[in-house]
């Protein structure tokens, strides 16, 4: 339902992306660098029982309107839990509850189980950025305090947009993620002469593996990506998250592997490992997406252990494509520390937060900068490991 205000905007909250035709969301969405706010991505997630009320992701989605032309929009979601957004903020739903304040339901603004930087609103060229966003927050305000909702935030968010949003009154939170940057490599080789000789040695011991084992590794993109790589990928992803027990992140339904041949494969990259003696079904595939000159790693699993898959497969073979594609970053994915001796720098990512009771307001205002301080002596730690050959002269 539409609500008229007093401006030239009205406003409309939507629970399902169904709601707005597919090309004028993707007007706003597509010339953004990030490929995890295009229709089909976000719609893939709410028809594939991914995102949704029952899995605690109740699609609730700002559009601002100038007379029928979209011109701006907020993809949120309201939320009973923090589970799929890899910010971990238990820590304030802890503080709330010993305070005795309900910290759910709370607003959120991200590509669902996405942890990748480049959320922000999405506004038509030739508005007024700085006016419509500060309407797109006073609606959100208004919707919190009319539902009792504890809080907003924005998760991963663009990096000049999250400098933008400090002006409207949102505290930024800190986080460290990784990232690959292509200094201009011709090659792989060439990006190997930046490491130092034992962990270039390493590398290129973990590239030979996979030969030793009779195991060989294939790239696919777009239109030439066979139909059977989604269902597979969907096993090989539960199989990964079955390793780690309460602390997998199962989120997504077969569904959304299989929706996305029908509808996203023009921005995938599949990377599958396949045995020399039966080279008709990959025993092992990493799945990416591809924007531009960016580059993210998504999913992956395997049939059985297969020693220096999982390096070869995320991060080798995907690096030596994106050097051949003209891939400017690559953002691995959320993980551990081992992506530093792959060559992945340790940066910084944040969120926006905006609570609506005084007294959690006053105590993340009195702690933050000291948490974020923490978060970046954390970052500078990890990138002193850099197995980098110019750390040789420090």
């Amino acid at each position: 339902m539409t609500k008229p205000y007093p401006s030239p905007y009205s406003i409309s909250w939507i629970q399902q992306l169904s709601e707005i035709d597919r090309n004028v969301w993707d007007t706003l969405a597509k010339p953004l660098s990030t490929p995890f706010l295009e229709w089909d991505w976000l719609r893939l997630m709410e028809i594939s029982g991914s995102a949704t009320i029952k899995t605690g992701w109740l699609p609730h989605h700002l559009t601002v309107w100038y007379g029928e032309n979209l011109v701006g929009v907020a993809p949120m979601y309201i939320k009973g839990h923090s589970a799929g957004e890899f910010v971990f903020d238990h820590v304030w739903a802890d503080v709330a509850e010993r305070m005795g304040i309900k910290y759910y339901p709370k607003l959120v603004g991200m590509s669902p189980f996405t942890p990748m930087s480049g959320y922000r609103f999405l506004i038509a060229d030739g508005e007024n950025e700085l006016e419509l966003t500060a309407f797109m927050v006073a609606e959100i305000d208004r919707l919190c305090h009319r539902y009792n909702i504890s809080g907003s935030s924005f998760l991963f968010v663009d990096p000049q947009w999250h400098r933008d949003m400090l002006d409207h009154g949102f505290c930024a939170w800190r986080h460290q993620s990784f990232a690959w940057q292509n200094e201009g490599y011709e090659n792989f080789d060439e990006y190997l002469t930046m490491f130092n000789s034992n962990q270039r040695r390493n590398i290129k011991r973990e590239r030979k593996a996979l030969e030793k084992q009779g195991v060989f590794v294939k790239t696919f993109t777009g239109k030439d990506i066979p139909r059977n790589f989604f269902y597979l990928m969907y096993s090989y992803y539960e199989r990964t998250n079955e390793k780690f027990g309460p602390w997998g992140c199962k989120y997504l339904t077969n569904s959304f592997f299989e929706g996305l041949f029908h509808h996203y494969r023009n921005r995938l990259l599949f990377v599958a490992a396949f045995e020399k003696s039966d080279p008709s079904s990959p025993i092992g595939l990493s799945l990416l997406v591809t924007k531009g000159d960016q580059l993210y790693g998504r999913y992956w699993g395997c049939s059985r252990p297969v020693s220096s898959l999982h390096f070869n497969a995320c991060y080798y073979t995907p690096i030596e494509w994106a050097i051949t594609n003209g891939i400017h970053r690559f953002d691995p994915g959320a993980g551990g520390a081992h992506k530093i001796r792959r060559g992945f720098t340790a940066i910084s990512n944040h969120s926006l937060h905006r609570f609506y009771d005084p007294a959690l307001v006053r105590i993340m205002q009195a702690h933050i900068d000291e948490i974020n301080r923490l978060e970046q002596d954390q970052i500078d730690a990890l990138n002193h490991e850099l197995p980098f050959a110019q750390h040789l002269k420090n």
